[in-house]
């Protein structure tokens, strides 16, 4: 990957989604930041928790914006997430968890002058303009 971000133009910001939890730490990190790259955190089946990437990302963001993507619930399959959120109509289940960890990262990332983007998906929790509305009055609520 350093080979290959050291190729890239300059003028364009990068991130970076891995779906393997055995490549988050320090080596991965070190590469993403060295370029100015961000690491995707990604709540999705077979990933670990926000905070837990995180953490494993030695606590650090690696770039000045950072991205999260909101998709699925975690140990669930993209078919079992759909079959349960639609008709896409209503939050069919909270994932307090995720919606902590979210606001959470957020927050520390505004606090280092970041910027956060949050993508988020209805198969999440079942409605995806319910959910951000939710981690809205969530960052409200704690003053960011």
């Amino acid at each position: 990957m350093d080979t290959f971000f050291a190729q890239l133009p300059k003028d364009f910001r990068y991130a970076v989604e891995i779906r393997n939890a055995i490549l988050l730490g320090p080596d991965y990190r070190k590469v993403l930041e060295s370029h100015g790259v961000a690491h995707v955190y990604n709540h999705w089946s077979y990933m670990p928790p926000l905070r837990e990437q995180h953490h494993r990302m030695e606590d650090c963001f690696t770039a000045p914006f950072t991205v999260l993507r909101l998709l699925t619930p975690l140990r669930m399959s993209y078919e079992a997430a759909k079959k349960r959120a639609e008709p896409y109509t209503k939050v069919v289940e909270e994932l307090p968890e995720m919606r902590r960890d979210t606001v959470e990262l957020v927050k520390k990332a505004v606090g280092e002058k970041r910027t956060a983007y949050v993508l988020v998906n209805n198969r999440t929790e079942g409605n995806a303009p319910l959910t951000i509305q939710a981690l809205q009055n969530a960052l409200q609520t704690m003053g960011t």
